[in-house]
């Protein structure tokens, strides 16, 4: 694969309609943090999808619940990190992750009385408690940013704006590259504008491959930083070559395997 095969995929793909807004959202957040002397990471998250149409209606998906990156952004936050947490939409979240499937709502009960309210169950409030000072304490402190994405293609432009604001930090900034991200993909000038009838007969499907973007982040986004990877394969005998191979290719500090049935 030719090595600016990546700036042809950003010429040859719209970016997503919001993206301007959310890379303005995240050089504001880089901004207030610049000057100080703490540490930056970008925590990437869940799935991407690649669209079958640009009115999309099926879709090609790289599952993950963002169990791994929700909770590492967790851990970046309590070890005093700066977390800008780049998650697949309706996936989970720091925090809110400890309340999934409306347990949350398992943990309240309601009061009465001339003024109704609620409270948290008192057996609950072991478990509620750290995580609500946590999250606050981020909050206030301004040190998370939640930035969601759906589609390969918004993961891709954000991954690289995201980039582009912290190379300031230099070796400050850390990139935890948790997110499941497709191979392949139907590039836009390919795709049909409405749904795919079944009345055309079998469906086939020639996807591309997605170029990989490790090799230009690690060597001009952002070269002074800390970069993990990790490397996803169902074939344990093959996943340590592979890693290895990954690290070999494209320079960057650390390659996390694991495998998944």
């Amino acid at each position: 694969m030719e090595s600016k095969e990546w700036e042809t995929f950003f010429a040859k793909n719209q970016p997503p309609v919001d993206v301007e807004k959310k890379r303005q959202r995240i050089e504001e957040f880089c901004a207030q943090h610049l000057g100080s002397t703490e540490r930056i990471v970008l925590v990437t998250s869940g799935g991407t999808s690649v669209p079958l149409e640009h009115n999309t209606v099926r879709f090609i998906d790289n599952f993950s619940a963002g169990t791994r990156g929700s909770s590492s952004a967790e851990y970046f936050l309590a070890a005093g990190y700066v977390v800008i947490f780049l998650y697949r939409t309706n996936t989970l979240k720091p925090f809110v992750r400890h309340f999934k499937d409306g347990g949350l709502l398992d943990q309240l009960e309601p009061t009465e009385g001339e003024s109704p309210g609620i409270r948290v169950r008192s057996e609950a409030v072991p478990q509620v408690l750290p995580v609500l000072r946590a999250f606050r304490a981020a909050r206030d402190g301004g040190r998370l940013l939640n930035v969601p994405f759906t589609t390969l293609v918004d993961y891709l432009f954000l991954l690289r704006s995201a980039s582009a604001s912290l190379a300031a930090f230099g070796h400050r900034a850390l990139l935890y590259l948790a997110a499941a991200v497709s191979d392949f993909y139907i590039p836009g000038e390919e795709m049909p504008e409405h749904k795919i009838h079944s009345d055309g007969g079998p469906l086939q499907l020639h996807l591309q491959l997605v170029p990989k973007m490790l090799r230009p982040l690690v060597w001009l986004w952002v070269p002074e930083a800390f970069v993990v990877s990790f490397k996803l394969e169902t074939d344990s005998d093959i996943l340590l070559e592979k890693s290895r191979k990954a690290l070999k290719n494209y320079k960057h500090k650390v390659g996390l395997p694991y495998v998944t049935r």
